[in-house]
Parts: C-alpha cells; sequence; structure tokens
C-alpha cells in the first residue's frame, strides 16, 4: 500500500475553493444580491481561514460579485440592469462573431455534437429547469469555443458567470424552455447551411429576448427561487 500524502493544501488552493463556494452560493441564491456579511461570519460558513477566505473575496469584488465597505463589510453586489444590458449587448456580438465565423470554417464535428441536443424530437427534450439551463450555457459557450478564438471564449466565459444568476430564472418558465430548443435549432439549421445572415439574425433575436426576460425580474423572483432550491 502506498505512503499517504498528509501536506497540507496550499494556501493557493484554499482561496480558489473559498472562492468557488462563495460563487455557488451567490448562483444558489444562498447569498442574495444586496445581502450584507462580515468577513467572520462567511468563514465560518465557508470553514476556512481568513487569509484564503480575503483572496476569495477581492477575487469576487474585481469580477463585480461583490462590494465591500472598509470596517462595514461586504455586500453581494444589488442587480444592476443597466450592466445587464451591457453584458448582453458584448454576447451579441462575441457570437454573432462566432456565427460568421463557424459558416465558413471546416471541420464541423461541434455542429452535429449540438445538434444531438437541441434538433431532437419533443419528446426527447429535457424538461428539467436546471439541466436545460446547463446545456444552454454549454450551447452559447460551444459556438464561441468552436469558432477558433481563445480570447473571446475566455471573455464569453467571464461574462457568462456574471449573468448566471438571471439567466438561472429565465428557465423557471416552461415556455422559455421550450421556445430556447426551438430557437437553437434554428440557428444551427442556419450554421450547417452556412447561411450567416440568418445565423446572426437568429442569434441577436435570441439573445435580445434573454435580455428583455431580464428586466421583468424582481427581487421577489429571487426569493421565491431560493425558496424552492
Amino acid at each position: 500500500m502506498g505512503a499517504i500524502d498528509l501536506k497540507p493544501v496550499a494556501p493557493a488552493t484554499l482561496a480558489e475553493q473559498a472562492y468557488e463556494h462563495i460563487k455557488q452560493l451567490i448562483f444558489d441564491f444562498a447569498l442574495m444580491p444586496g445581502d450584507r456579511f462580515s468577513e467572520t461570519e462567511l468563514s465560518q460558513r465557508v470553514q476556512v481561514s481568513r487569509t484564503p477566505l480575503r483572496q476569495a473575496l477581492q477575487r469576487l469584488e474585481r469580477e463585480g460579485f461583490l462590494l465591500v465597505f472598509p470596517k462595514l463589510g461586504w455586500q453581494v453586489a444589488p442587480l444592476d440592469f443597466d450592466q445587464f444590458d451591457e453584458i448582453y449587448d458584448l454576447r451579441v456580438l462575441i457570437e454573432c462573431h462566432a456565427a460568421q465565423r463557424l459558416c465558413e470554417s471546416e471541420p464541423r464535428e461541434a455542429l452535429r455534437a449540438l445538434a444531438a441536443v437541441w434538433m431532437v424530437p419533443e419528446a426527447e427534450r429535457s424538461a428539467d429547469a436546471d439541466a436545460v439551463r446547463e446545456l444552454d450555457e454549454r450551447f452559447h459557450h460551444e459556438l464561441v469555443r468552436a469558432a477558433g478564438n481563445r480570447e473571446m471564449a475566455r471573455v464569453h466565459r467571464e461574462i457568462t458567470d456574471r449573468i448566471r444568476i438571471v439567466r438561472r430564472l429565465d428557465f423557471t418558465k416552461q415556455a422559455r424552455i421550450a421556445a430556447t430548443y426551438d430557437e437553437h435549432a434554428r440557428i444551427l439549421r442556419a450554421i450547417t447551411r452556412r447561411r450567416a445572415d440568418e445565423a446572426q439574425r437568429l442569434l441577436r433575436a435570441h439573445i435580445e429576448q434573454s435580455k428583455l426576460e431580464v428586466r421583468h425580474i424582481t427581487l421577489d423572483m429571487l426569493y421565491r427561487a431560493r425558496r424552492e432550491a
């Protein structure tokens, strides 16, 4: 039997774990927009010491998830709908560029893999909101990744994180789930047929509809989502 490695976990790893844990608390509505907390309270909740916790909090602040008030503590960033609008506008630019590139490029394995998920009979569609939300994220990520621009893919991942909390609510309505399947299938069909203008128009309309849905979100909806989580 091999020796067991009893070396302590590196502080950077602890900070990364704390970062992921706190971000998930925000995405799961356990920490709500506007909630305030101290480092002592969160250290006990996350079960990590103050140094890696502070590193995680500072990273989340830089990324826009948290606000810090010297000597007063931390706050989950309130919903900023103007900022969400800007993020969705950036998504349009990145994803439409990706669609253009995909219409021109070879090979096309990524499109076939996406078609196997989204271009299916209604009876084979998932009705699970969380599952469809994750599949939707992968759909948009894969379109950008497959286009081949790594920097665009990195930025796209970052902005997807920023809007995950509101996108989650978008998939609590069955009509939006059905519409997502239909819209994704039409986008894939246009790209497969190399109809760049049509693919970009469909993508733009798809993202703009999500952007409009975000404007309907209220704090009451978030609190109801937390109770149901």
